[in-house]
């Protein structure tokens, strides 16, 4: 509004200059009568962005008026701003109807103006004229209110990218956190399961020797330690940028000895059978049978207590890992967050493989998981038991 009023002013203060240096038609009237119109579109000018059709009808009120008593150039010129804020501030559809309006006029003004001058040579100038007042402004207004809409299109275009950019972020956050989880889960539960078990024996039993006991805090150490040297691992790769790290960290479906070893270190008695060659698998694959085989072995030394059985089966297309082992009906010693079998099945599904668990017989249990492999080669030193 207040860029208005400065507007409106100066064009009335420059608009007096130019009638008092005579810059209108002389007609025989008083100067100050010129000064009507002039305020008249003045007037127009103060509301031009508020109510610009106002704007545009106190314009021709004053351009009329101007037309009798003079014309006068200031008022002519103001006038142009009263139809150029019009079409740019009013209506969409207003300002195309004024365009033809203003067209249609301005070969209008030449025809009356060569008739009245009895000169048809008259139309073109005053047609020209006519259409440089009513024309150029609804066709400028409309040129920038072109380009202002697309703007606003592409800043609206912007921010929805930006929102959709911003929602993939957060669901790759999300995604990332689970998979941290699942990680931190199967990399520390296997480790922590067995020191619990173990140092709760030790305790809960008063007839064990010094060389049992001395034993089982071997293993409990053991396990200590491989599960303190799995975390630092785990906190260096977040550390690090790009995959060398991952691959050099990366758990192998071929290292399960080691996990079989460590369960038996813990008390479960465990019999592994190696079926076909074994041989290199995509890195996600072997990952997600190696954390599946680690969890599967961590609940039946939770739950079961017994023999288990592990086969890993290495097929053409796919690796198979069957864990089976007898449950004793008691209660787990240690009680778990329920995300064993979750984050198993969530590592199966995630490479495209597919994921079973639930009882066998009357008192036996089963985890099997088939993963796809992509029929790669193998390297020798296939089949062990």
């Amino acid at each position: 509004m207040r860029r208005a009023a400065h507007w409106a002013g100066l064009s009335f203060a420059v608009g007096l200059l130019l009638i008092v240096g005579g810059a209108y038609t002389r007609r025989g009237v008083p100067e100050w009568v010129l000064v009507v119109p002039l305020a008249l579109t003045c007037a127009g000018v103060l509301a031009r962005y508020r109510a610009p059709l106002v704007s545009l009808g106190l314009g021709v009120v004053g351009m009329s008026m101007d037309l009798v008593v003079g014309p006068s150039l200031p008022t002519v010129l103001v006038f142009t701003d009263n139809v150029y804020a019009a079409a740019l501030y009013g209506p969409a559809k207003f300002s195309r109807w004024l365009l033809g309006a203003a067209s249609v006029l301005a070969v209008v003004a030449g025809a009356v103006a060569g008739s009245l001058a009895k000169d048809w040579k008259v139309l073109p100038i005053f047609g020209v004229q006519a259409a440089l007042v009513l024309v150029t402004p609804v066709t400028t207004a409309m040129v920038l209110r072109q380009q202002r809409d697309q703007a606003a299109a592409e800043r609206a275009r912007a921010e929805q990218v930006a929102r959709l950019a911003e929602l993939d972020r957060e669901a790759a956050i999300a995604a990332e956190r689970r998979r941290m989880a699942r990680e931190l889960h199967d990399m520390i539960a296997n480790h922590f399961s067995a020191i619990a078990i173990q140092s709760t024996a030790a305790l809960s039993r008063k007839d064990l020797d010094g060389r049992t006991v001395r034993r089982v805090m071997e293993s409990v150490r053991e396990n200590s330690v491989q599960g303190m040297a799995e975390m630092r691992s785990m906190i260096g790769l977040l550390r690090q940028e790009g995959d060398e790290t991952a691959e050099a960290m990366r758990r192998r479906l071929a290292d399960a000895e080691g996990l079989v070893e460590r369960s038996h270190e813990a008390g479960l008695v465990t019999a592994m059978h190696v079926e076909g060659d074994v041989r290199e698998l995509p890195a996600s694959v072997d990952l997600a049978g190696y954390r599946i085989l680690q969890e599967a072995l961590t609940n039946a030394l939770k739950h079961g207590g017994q023999a288990v059985s592990v086969v890993i089966a290495y097929e053409p297309e796919r690796v198979t890992v069957t864990v089976d082992n007898p449950v004793n009906g008691r209660r787990a010693s240690l009680d778990g967050a329920g995300a064993g079998v979750i984050g198993m099945r969530e590592r199966a599904a995630l490479v495209g493989g597919s994921f079973e668990a639930g009882p066998t017989g009357v008192e036996g249990w089963r985890v099997k998981v088939v993963l796809p492999t992509g029929g790669r080669a193998g390297f020798p030193g296939g089949g062990r038991e």
